[in-house]
């Protein structure tokens, strides 16, 4: 008999855990952006809208072969795009993470090359690498939601 009890017990404590962890509402993953959702995406992309209209200044130093502070520039000012893009990206939905992930990969892979470019005063590379990281920055930013 007590060995019946102890058999029991432990099926009913197994019983309990199996109907515990199996219960509960499940997390529902938002489908759509909410305006406060928008708000708070929009305030974190102006660093990275601001970044983006201060290219000209990088375009300049391209135009004008001043390879120094074209390497200055990218790992300067440019230097705190990478974290304020990651942080952006972690706040967009699921779907549009990874093609905002791709795109700042992307992004910065166009900047490396660039500052090889400008090591190696290539002008025509670096022209084209400035073309396709402004373009990348573009489609980043038009990943985001208007509201």
């Amino acid at each position: 008999m007590p060995r019946i009890r102890s058999i029991l017990s432990l099926l009913l404590v197994a019983a309990a855990i199996f109907c515990v962890s199996c219960g509960g509402p499940k997390a529902s993953v938002p489908t759509t952006y909410s305006p406060e959702k928008i708000e708070q995406l929009q305030l974190l992309a102006e660093p990275i809208e601001t970044a983006k209209e201060s290219l000209d200044v990088l375009k300049g130093f391209i135009a004008d072969k001043n390879w120094i502070d074209t390497r200055t520039y990218i790992h300067g000012p440019l230097g705190g795009l990478r974290q304020e893009m990651s942080s952006l990206t972690r706040s967009l939905l699921p779907k549009d993470q990874k093609e905002a992930r791709n795109l700042s990969k992307a992004l910065f892979s166009d900047f490396e090359r660039l500052d090889a470019a400008a090591k190696e005063r290539n002008s025509v590379a670096a022209q084209r690498q400035y073309g396709e990281a402004v373009q990348h920055l573009q489609s980043f930013l038009d990943l985001l939601p208007s509201s």
